[in-house]
């Protein structure tokens, strides 16, 4: 697992590991760097997987305002969110993603898949309120640690899915 320090220097990289961060000196953690949140959806509909992404069809979605104060009242559910910042992971590195503790805390989590070597975009996550009570939440607060792990060798073919790039 990558350090503090060298967190540090690969945000100062080009192109950097993760920018349009609101505050690195305090996003930017002994083990990880905090993604903030940039805005919340509700699934409204269904989506499809199978084998072949050919048949793929994500959920429509719809988005949630924030009140005059910049607060959101979530009801027990999922939600998909969507962060700040961007990343730029290079072919050596790959990561993973864990909630803060305080959301678990609440009774609420954040669930990710893998952030592959070479992926660059802004990402969403899944956010799931277990909280019969529900859940508040501030723009731009800080929900999730990302972990970023040196491989031991570049991988050839970073990813190339359809969301590189995304939301940028």
């Amino acid at each position: 697992m990558l350090s503090h320090d060298e967190l540090i220097f690969l945000i100062n990289e080009k192109p950097p590991l993760v920018e349009k961060m609101i505050d690195p000196d305090i996003q930017v953690q002994p083990n990880g760097v905090e993604l903030t949140l940039a805005r919340v959806e509700f699934h409204d509909g269904p989506g499809f997987i199978a084998f072949d992404n050919s048949e793929r069809k994500l959920p429509q979605t719809k988005n949630l305002e924030f009140d005059e104060k910049g607060w959101l009242h979530l009801p027990q559910g999922s939600y998909k969110i969507v962060f700040n910042e961007v990343v730029n992971i290079p072919k050596d590195i790959a990561a993973i993603a864990k909630p803060r503790s305080s959301l678990l805390r609440c009774g609420v989590t954040v669930e990710t898949a893998v952030w592959d070597a070479g992926y660059s975009g802004r990402s969403e996550s899944l956010l799931v309120v277990y909280n019969e009570k529900g859940f508040r939440v501030k723009k731009d607060a800080r929900v999730l640690q990302l972990l970023f792990f040196r491989l031991g060798e570049e991988v050839r073919k970073g990813y190339s899915g359809v969301y590189q790039n995304e939301n940028i």
